[in-house]
């Protein structure tokens, strides 16, 4: 395809600006071949007509698209040229903030005038180890592919980073060395990686200044070899030196610095040490205010001086030295005071006794006046004469300041040659790697002899950079075999012949200053006579004739002749230089020794600049005239041979390139100038890659790649199953011309544009079926709309219908109820006129008839009331009388009570005022109340008298008006009668009236007494009522208060609480922190100790050769090799071999004091453990007692005992005949001495014989009776039980206990028919007495007779039993029975407490009684069985003896008698015997030499922990304190050996962790700690340590188990760590997810050669071998769980960590592959039962920075959401993550600047750590939980296979 088809509309290009360079635009209609102007539309929205060259009709540059915008590697972009490289560098630089950026093998270093924080350690480590390619553009990763390239292809490497000055070359360089310096360590305890880099401060002192371009400018060019041994450790390094500014001693510009050291010398002049120096601020000296500018912000020059002495005391440079450094610096600024005055033209004078001249002479320890006089005089020497000659005043001040730079100069060197001393090292150097850091390519307005000596230097480099690409593009192609055709590039050799051939322009200024009276003018002249016009790299100015133009590589440059021919030569008068070789101070006729070598370390110039030749490793021999010969050489020539050794040293090392930009001139972070980066590009050659990269074929593609990347543009038909050819087919098809393509044997190459066309012909692919899919999915949207309408229209139309049906419907309704309504309505107004009618004529009817009644009524009742008002007449008359005399006696009565009432009322009155004295009072406030409260009752009651007295008043008025009455009809009646008594009427009649008057009075008064009291009533129930109003108030404000404590409380509660929370949760993280330093620390102290017995093993084979070979090894490695052994006191007699060596340590005292150091530090921690380790106990202790009071302590129960008595009763049978025979023995023994006595036949013989075989024989009888006897008593009382009416039980108890005290067959079988006999009598008992039982007796005994025949069956089982196995049951029949018997005693007391309880006491009292026999007969049995044994032994010595002196007739003569083999003891104490000289034996079978893969499959898990512990039990039990230590000693030390030589692989060191915690928890399990034994049985309790306490040995175990836990950790992280990138990020476990980049990533050269893809399945595989693994090898669970959280947070950091720095992983594809992957970690997780370990947790950031990749990334909520979301991420990592994010497809968008900005604003408050990468090598502590066994120590048993014979049972 035509490039000029990609024109097209829409296309977007670049075109140049003056300002920004170039500027994007975008084609307004397609281009079409022959057309003259371009219409474009400008991003800031205006129109362009964009002119095409007439001549070369050049189109714009294309530019890329933007998904291929920010790639890692510049080569990698579709479009290569210019616009495309800036714009991809500004985009990284501004929007991603990213520094560096590859370009092929450059890397290109931009600097951010900011401090970032990626060069921490864990950067460092992230890098270590991997692919360049795989892992974003880094400085660290430069160094480990030049670190990886020198270990793999044994080559000597070298970086090389130049730039311009300010552009960050030294710090580039500064941190490639600290890489080499971290990442391999060194290689003896000299820490020369510490001195490498801190010789970073004394040069930066000495050889740095502020300029206007960068405060921390490199005045000198410097090439640094850090040198390695055989393993690829530092060991040394050398550092060589160019091009020194010394004319900046003298001379600063302004804003402008001298060199550091200067202002530190004067910012700490007023320390102590300095006060001889006389110095001050540094605007007192001339040397040093020229500038203007003497502080540079943000530096303290007092701490930098302490950071540069510090520094020379690390690299050995004494005190004296560097005060005699600090004199001559002092000296140099003193110098720079001296003023001169003029006596006339020709000559000058210093002032008389002139302060600066004295202090300089003073410091450097010459004479004043001699001093004096040869800086105004100078010496000429003829061929016959010498002449003093005075000098001007211009003249003294040049030669002045020559001196000070000739001694600066000198001094410079004398600390590079002693930096290099320090840096040296003994051993010899395998490899090396060198960096450069040198000047870039420099053009100022006034360019003179340093600006030409550095490009010419910089036309070295790019040459040789030149040909290291083309070489490489050669080596690609000619690996994939495609046709290679000839790359033009530029070749800059040219120009080097201009500056370096014959009669070139350095030949000629040499010839120039060997001259007598040469001159700026006269060289000049030569150089425009010799080239102009004939070299067409040099021109002449047109304005000026002391000048000349060089056209170098990156631009022209016009170099101003004047002051070369002086800074050639270099000029310094030779007698002030004699003056200061005769100075008194010692160090300074040092500086000046070099003057008459042949070649000196380095070399000065005038010219400002020092170059430094490189001294070969060899001298060479030279003749006596060659000295003074090459002392003569110019600056030019010495730097000119310089530069040859260096290019030298370049072409035998393989090089890699850093090229640092300056972003902008004014020191601004993050400020990209356009102009001053393509003006660096153009010269640091990165643009010269890019033309040769583009002039070839630079987009490159595996053939997997290109097939997964464009397989949409594949038909069905044309996939093949071999991609390659499918690829080839595919190809052909699309791209017609075939040169634009070529196809390698394992890539497509690509000609510059190809990639974009194929990117174009797929988008349009893609576009094309998204359309045909919008199409679809619009037409079937469109029809499902169209059948909605449809049946919508259906449903209205039917429901519009239905209403009109039930509108007609309603309307018939309505009419035909209107005709009904109708009709009643009618027939209502008819009814109701009718009603109306007939009412009315009732209603007159009625009214008629009332009437007449009415009238007749009314005369009725006029007759009638005037009866009823002559009756009442009569009455009142009758009434009046009578009340006139009530009336008066009620009158008295209300006298008499009124007089009572006053009197009443006045004590109440005075109650009263009581009342208001109490309540004005406030005392007894209750009281009070309670007292008013009683007086209103009283005066309640009272008033109910009262009230009761005037109702019986009332009674007997009325009962007297009633008499009255009866009287008064009766006188009425009797009047006629009683005419004669009227005067006693009369008199009556008064006596009424007094009454009547009594009566009012009395009623009057009680009116009175009755408002008093209403009143009265009223004020107590008002007082009433305030004082319970004031009581309620009261109330309430208790109820308040109540409730207001009770908050309090409450809250005070919730506070304590919270704040016992918070502490319990910040002590269980002190906790864990201390416990993690610890365990650090103990880490620590083991790899010293590992360290220094390393350098023990390299002191006694430093004599021998070492053989030839070739391995790298890490450092982590190589630091855990050596073997850590435990030193305690126990350990003393067994390194007595060691401390024989101790002699030839004490040559090296530097190692021996550090180790000393280390070893009282290491002492110091082990105090801080002990006093960690007591805490931890002391809380395991708590837990554990805490553990214990839940828990009920296990009751003993009565079958144990009685097992205990039937197994005493056995043993004191045995005990008699033992000791019958034990007599015998040794009567028989005693009797002869004779060797024939002993002999077989003998009578003592024949005696001891008998004795063992009846023994044994009545033994084995007796057993089996005894047995048989007793399975039948268990028999018979297990049916005796059965019945509730049986006979007593303690009858047969009793006789029982008889057979058990006596233990006598016969009384057994005596007890037995006593007991058949007594139930044969107790069931004719009950049959006489019971007979109505009858049957179901018969019943019982049926069930009896079975329960005989089942007990003799058994028996005759047991017979046929081994008499070990017949024992056995015996013993479980006993058991049941006795079982039995206990729950019988336990039923039949049941009613009765204290009887059971009595009877308990009787039994745990007989328990303890058979106990103490037991234990008793025991020890008397063991003691015998051992004489036994002893005789035995003897015996047998005997007849062996006897035996060799019988012939063979006599041994065929005598009769063979059968000797019975003993039986095997069974009764084992869990212990192992083993002798003190098969410790070792021991040792090296069960550790040292076994093999765990047979343990774990075929024994018991922690065998081997159980045997140790089984033999350290038999030396407590021998109370052997020697034979412990040393078993354990050697036990520590033999698996520290293991560890140390199979430290590499899981299964060991997981069998050892396993084993080592089990023999831990043994000796806490038997400790006989009360902690310890709560999960005990009584035997395991038995088997506890009795002698000594070990709890000191537990405490190293623990240590040791923490270095093999940490060790174990190490080795599963040194397997999953190559497996984790691979399977968790790179492999695609969803398919078709991940699209590959649409650029065909050009991958980097890989140092490693590929061994295989790992993918998820790998590293679960990996994870159930590790699982699998512990698990067999019997691992604590709660350790497992351990160990899997850590692996897990291994997996989660080390894929955090690489996402971090991997900008192809972060999309939202990955997103989806990473979160798919923890699934399935989880899903492992789930199914081994660990979800509760803790492990998921650790992946959290992983899974949060999973959805920070799919999460939608644009509005202010969004922000929002990922601020909650990503708790576990820090700030650093959310902003990286975002930054990093990269589309994969064009249809996904990168994330704005913006939003970037908003997340960072949201997430300022947090606070959190500043570190961008997870710690991958963090080991979270470990703990090793309790873990008591339930194994019997006696049931162990010894496979063979271990072979240990030589231990035994016991």
């Amino acid at each position: 395809m035509a490039a000029s088809e990609l024109y097209t509309k829409f296309a977007r290009v670049w075109i140049p600006d003056p300002e920004e360079v170039w500027k994007s635009a975008e084609l307004l209609k397609d281009y079409k071949p022959g057309d003259k102007v371009l219409l474009l539309h400008l991003e800031e929205g205006k129109d362009l007509e964009y002119r095409l060259d007439p001549k070369t009709k050049e189109l714009p540059h294309l530019r890329n698209p933007d998904i291929l915008v920010g790639e890692n590697d510049l080569t990698a972009l579709s479009y290569l040229h210019e616009p495309a490289v800036l714009h991809n560098l500004r985009v990284r630089f501004i929007d991603s903030k990213l520094i560096y950026t590859y370009c092929g093998i450059v890397l290109v270093a931009i600097n951010p005038y900011e401090q970032l924080p990626i060069y921490g350690e864990d950067i460092i480590n992230a890098y270590s180890g991997q692919n360049m390619g795989d892992m974003d553009p880094h400085i660290f990763a430069v160094a480990e592919e030049a670190y990886k390239q020198m270990a793999r292809d044994e080559r000597n490497q070298s970086i090389i980073v130049s730039g311009e000055s300010g552009a960050g070359k030294t710090v580039s360089a500064k941190y490639a060395m600290r890489y080499f310096a971290t990442v391999s360590g060194s290689a003896s305890e000299a820490n020369v990686e510490e001195k490498v880099l801190a010789s970073n401060p004394i040069m930066e002192s000495i050889g740095n200044a502020k300029t206007t371009r960068n405060d921390n400018s490199s005045r000198f060019g410097k090439y640094i070899e850090i040198g390695f041994d055989k393993r690829y450790r530092i060991i040394g390094a050398n550092m060589r030196t160019y091009l020194l500014e010394k004319s900046r001693v003298v001379f600063q510009a302004e804003e402008e610095r001298n060199y550091h050291i200067f202002y530190q010398l004067c910012a700490s002049a007023k320390l102590p040490e300095f006060k001889m120096l006389r110095l001050g601020n540094a605007d007192n000296f001339h040397y040093t205010k020229q500038g203007g500018s003497p502080v540079i912000e943000g530096v303290d020059d007092t701490k930098e001086m302490a950071h540069t002495r510090q520094a020379c005391t690390l690299l050995g440079i004494s005190e004296s030295y560097q005060m005699g450094i600090f004199r001559i610096l002092a000296g140099i600024l003193h110098l720079g005071n001296v003023a001169f005055t003029s006596r006339d033209s020709d000559s000058c004078t210093i002032p008389p006794k002139h302060e600066p001249l004295s202090i300089f002479s003073d410091l450097m320890g010459v004479d004043y006046e001699e001093m004096c006089h040869w800086l105004c005089h100078r010496k000429l020497a003829t061929a016959t004469e010498t002449y003093i000659k005075p000098i001007s005043k211009l003249q003294a001040t040049n030669a002045r300041d020559a001196l000070a730079k000739h001694i600066y100069a000198k001094l410079f060197n004398w600390i590079v040659d002693h930096v290099n001393q320090a840096l040296h090292s003994a051993v010899k150097q395998h490899s090396f790697i060198g960096v450069l850091d040198i000047y870039g390519f420099e053009t100022f307005e006034i360019n003179s002899f340093e600006q030409f000596c550095i490009n010419y230097a910089n036309e070295k480099l790019q040459q040789q950079f030149n040909m290291h690409v083309f070489k490489l593009e050669q080596e690609e192609y000619m690996k994939e075999q495609i046709p290679w055709t000839l790359i033009d590039f530029y070749d800059n050799q040219p120009c080097i012949n201009l500056i370096e051939s014959k009669l070139g322009i350095l030949d000629l200024l040499d010839e120039e200053c060997k001259m007598p009276k040469g001159t700026d003018d006269t060289w000049a002249q030569k150089l425009y006579n010799t080239h102009l016009n004939k070299c067409a790299l040099f021109e002449k100015p047109r304005l000026s004739n002391k000048a000349f133009i060089i056209q170098h590589f990156a631009d022209k440059v016009e170099y101003q002749c004047e002051g070369f021919l002086e800074k050639n030569k270099d000029t310094v008068f030779e007698e002030q230089i004699k003056v200061l070789k005769s100075s008194k101070f010692k160090m300074l006729p040092e500086l000046f020794q070099d003057d008459e070598k042949a070649i000196s370390p380095t070399s000065a110039t005038s010219s400002g600049r020092m170059p430094l030749s490189r001294t070969p490793a060899k001298p060479t021999k030279g003749r006596p005239g060659q000295t003074a010969k090459e002392h003569k050489k110019t600056v030019g020539h010495q730097f000119r041979n310089s530069l040859h050794l260096l290019m030298e040293t370049l072409n035998a090392t393989t090089p890699h390139y850093v090229r640092c930009i300056k972003p902008n001139d004014f020191k601004f972070p993050f400020t990209f100038d356009e102009k001053r980066a393509v003006q660096q590009l153009r010269a640091c050659g990165v643009l010269e890659t890019i033309r040769i990269s583009a002039a070839g074929f630079p987009s490159r593609w595996t053939y997997q790649e290109f097939f997964s990347r464009y397989r949409v543009l594949m038909k069905q038909k044309d996939v093949l199953s071999d991609r390659k050819q499918t690829c080839k087919n595919v190809l052909e098809k699309l791209i017609l011309d075939k040169d634009k393509y070529q196809f390698g044997k394992t890539k497509i190459f690509f000609r510059a544009g190809q990639v974009a066309y194929l990117e174009k012909l797929r988008a349009d692919k893609l576009r094309a079926a998204c359309i045909r899919i919008q199409k679809t999915i619009r037409g079937w949207l469109l029809r499902k709309k169209y059948l909605r309408m449809r049946k919508a229209a259906i449903t209205v139309q039917r429901y519009v219908r239905g209403y009109q049906a039930r509108c007609y419907a309603k309307f018939l309704r309505r009419t035909k109820a209107a005709t009904i309504i109708q009709k009643y309505w009618r027939m209502y107004i008819v009814r109701r006129k009718y009603k109306i009618r007939r009412t009315a004529t009732i209603v007159l009817q009625s009214y008629l008839r009332g009437y007449l009644a009415r009238n007749r009524y009314r005369k009725m009742l006029r007759e009638h009331k005037a009866v009823i008002i002559q009756k009442w007449v009569r009455g009142w008359l009758a009434r009046t009388g009578y009340k006139r005399s009530m009336h008066a006696i009620i009158y008295l009565q209300c006298c008499f009570r009124r007089m009572m009432a006053k009197r009443e009322l006045k004590k109440l009155k005075i109650e009263a005022r009581s009342v208001e004295r109490y309540k004005k009072l406030h005392i007894g406030m209750e009281n009070k109340i309670m007292q008013l409260q009683r007086k209103v009752d009283e005066q309640n009651k009272d008033y109910k008298c009262l009230m009761e007295k005037l109702t019986t008043l009332e009674g007997i008025y009325n009962s007297e008006t009633e008499k009255l009455r009866s009287d008064l009809e009766r006188l009425q009646l009797s009047e006629e009668e009683a005419k004669v008594a009227t005067g006693r009427v009369l008199s009556l009649q008064e006596e009424i009236a007094k009454l009547r008057k009594d009566l009012e009075q009395t009623q009057s008064e009680k009116k009175s007494i009755e408002e008093r009291a209403d009143k009265y009533k009223q004020e107590t129930e008002q007082l009433v009522s305030n004082l319970k109003e004031e009581n309620t108030l009261l109330k309430q404000e208790k109820e308040a208060l109540n409730h207001l404590i009770v908050e309090q409380a409450k809250e005070m509660t919730e506070t304590m609480e919270k704040k016992l929370v918070e502490e319990t949760k910040q002590l269980e993280l002190d906790l864990n922190d201390e416990r993690l330093r610890y365990q650090n620390l103990l880490n620590e102290f083991s790899r010293l100790e590992e360290r220094y017995d390393d350098l023990k093993e390299e002191m006694t084979l430093m004599v021998n050769v070492p053989k030839p070979g070739h391995k790298r090894t890490d450092s982590t490695h190589s630091s855990n090799e050596s073997e850590y052994t435990f030193s305690s006191e126990i350990a003393e007699t067994e390194d007595m071999p060691l401390r024989t060596e101790e002699p030839s340590e004490k040559k090296v005292p530097l190692d021996m004091s550090l180790f000393l150091k280390l070893q009282k530090r290491v002492t110091e921690l082990e105090q801080e453990k002990q006093v960690m380790q007591d805490e931890l106990d002391r809380k395991e202790e708590q837990v554990l007692r805490s553990k214990a009071k839940e828990e009920e302590r296990p009751q003993i129960r009565g079958a144990e005992l009685e097992y205990e008595s039937l197994k005493r009763q056995e043993l004191e049978s045995e005990n008699k005949k033992l000791k019958n025979e034990l007599n015998e023995l040794r009567k028989a023994l005693s009797e002869k001495s004779a060797p024939e006595v002993t002999a077989p036949g003998a009578p003592a013989y024949r005696v001891l014989m008998e004795q063992l075989t009846s023994v044994s024989e009545e033994l084995d009888v007796r057993k089996e009776e005894v047995l048989i006897l007793r399975s039948q008593l268990v028999s018979q009382k297990e049916a005796i039980q059965h019945k509730n009416t049986m006979t007593d039980s303690t009858i047969l108890l009793e006789d029982v206990q008889k057979m058990k005290d006596k233990g006598e067959i016969a009384q057994a079988y005596i007890g037995l028919k006593e007991t058949n006999r007594l139930l044969e009598s107790q069931l004719q008992s009950q049959k006489r007495s019971h007979e109505n039982e009858a049957e179901a007796l018969r019943g019982e005994i049926q069930s009896l007779k079975e329960e005989n025949n089942r007990q003799q069956q058994l028996l005759a089982q047991n017979l046929q039993l081994p008499p070990e196995a017949r024992i056995e049951a015996s013993l479980q029949h006993e058991i049941t029975r006795l079982t039995n018997e206990n729950l019988y005693f336990e039923e039949l007391y049941a009613d009765d407490p204290k009887k059971y309880q009595s009877y308990r006491i009787s039994l745990y009292k007989r328990m303890i009684d058979l106990m103490e026999q037991l234990e008793k007969q025991d020890k008397t049995v063991r003691k015998l069985k051992k004489q036994l044994k002893v005789f035995a032994k003897k015996i047998g010595e005997l007849e062996v003896g006897q035996m060799e002196n019988i012939s063979p007739g006599q041994i065929i003569d005598e009769p063979i008698r059968p000797v019975n083999i003993p039986r095997k003891e069974k009764d084992f104490q869990g212990m192992l015997e083993y002798k003190k000289e098969d410790e070792q034996k021991l040792v090296k079978n069960l550790i040292l030499e076994l093999k765990p893969r047979g343990v774990a499959v075929n024994l018991i898990p922690g065998l081997p922990a159980y045997i140790l512990f089984m033999c350290v039990r038999h030396a407590d039990y021998l109370n052997d304190d020697q034979k412990v230590r040393s078993l354990l000693t050697s036990t520590i030390n033999s698996i520290k050996k293991v560890l140390k030589k199979r430290g590499d692989d899981f299964e060991t060191v997981s069998f050892w962790l396993s084993n080592t915690c089990r023999f831990l928890h043994c000796l806490k399990q038997y400790s006989g700690e009360e902690g310890f034994m709560k999960h005990n049985t009584s035997r395991q309790n038995e088997h506890c340590l009795t002698n000594f306490d070990l709890a000191e040995y537990r405490q190293v175990l623990s240590d040791l188990a923490i270095q093999i836990y940490q060790q174990l950790v190490r080795v599963l992280e040194n397997i999953l760590q190559p497996m984790i990138v691979s399977g968790m990020l790179e492999h695609e476990t969803i398919q078709g997810v991940s699209g590959v980049k649409p650029t065909g990533l050009r991958k980097r050269t890989s140092s490693i050669a590929d061994e295989g893809t790992y993918t998820l399945d790998s590293i679960l595989r990996q994870l159930n071998s590790f699982h699998s693994v512990m698990c067999q090898h019997g691992m604590d669970p709660e350790l497992i769980k351990q160990v899997v959280k850590q692996m897990f947070y291994i997996v989660g950091a080390i894929t955090l960590n690489n996402l971090l720095l991997r900008k192809d992983m972060c999309s939202w594809s990955k997103g989806m592959q990473i979160r798919y992957n923890v699934s399935q970690l989880e899903e492992w997780l789930r199914d081994k039962n660990l979800m509760n370990s803790g492990a998921k947790e650790t992946l959290e950031p992983l899974i949060q920075a999973a959805q920070l990749l799919q999460v939608k990334k644009k509005t202010d909520d969004d922000a929002e959401a990922i601020c909650s979301m990503c708790s576990a991420l820090t700030t650093a990592q959310i902003v990286k993550v975002l930054n990093l994010y990269t589309p994969v497809n064009e249809f996904e968008e990168r994330v704005s600047v913006s939003f970037i900005r908003t997340i960072q604003m949201r997430l300022r408050d947090r606070k959190d750590s500043p570190q961008l990468l997870m710690d991958a090598k963090h080991i979270f502590p470990v703990t090793f939980p309790f873990n008591p066994s339930s194994l019997a120590l006696e049931t162990i048993q010894i496979p063979a296979s271990l072979g240990l014979g030589f231990i035994s049972r016991v």
